[in-house]
């Protein structure tokens, strides 16, 4: 099993900039694949992107395209989530998480197995 710890929630302004952070250890971080996830009150948790285990592939929800970049460093174990252009609709706690096969990729909330405690992001308007 890998665990995750998310830091780098808070506060934001609408219009202002977050980094989310994700650092991973027990298991080969670098051949898995990583995704950052959101849940908000009352919704299902979304996926909003993925990386490939090197770094070479990503994939974006359309909610976050645009504004929020996925990117790992494998020397460090972590992968990050640079959010721009914040909305009061990206309030929601934040999640990332490694799939349940290394070497692959997933759109599906399912495929996902080792899950952070989650970080708290809050939008004000």
């Amino acid at each position: 099993q890998v665990q995750l710890v998310e830091s780098g929630g808070g506060l934001a302004q609408a219009g202002g900039s977050l980094r989310l952070s994700c650092a991973a250890s027990g298991r080969t971080f670098s051949s898995y694949a990583m995704g950052w996830f959101r849940q908000a009150p009352g919704k299902e948790r979304e996926l909003l992107a993925y990386i490939s285990w090197g770094g070479s592939r990503t994939y974006y929800a359309d909610s976050v395209k645009g504004r929020f970049t996925i990117s790992r460093d494998n020397a460090k174990n972590t992968v990050y989530l640079q959010m721009n252009s914040l909305k009061f609709d990206d309030t929601a706690v934040y999640y990332c998480a490694a799939p349940l096969k290394s070497y692959y990729l997933s759109n599906y909330v399912a495929d996902f197995g080792s899950w952070g405690q989650g970080t708290q992001v809050t939008v004000s308007s």
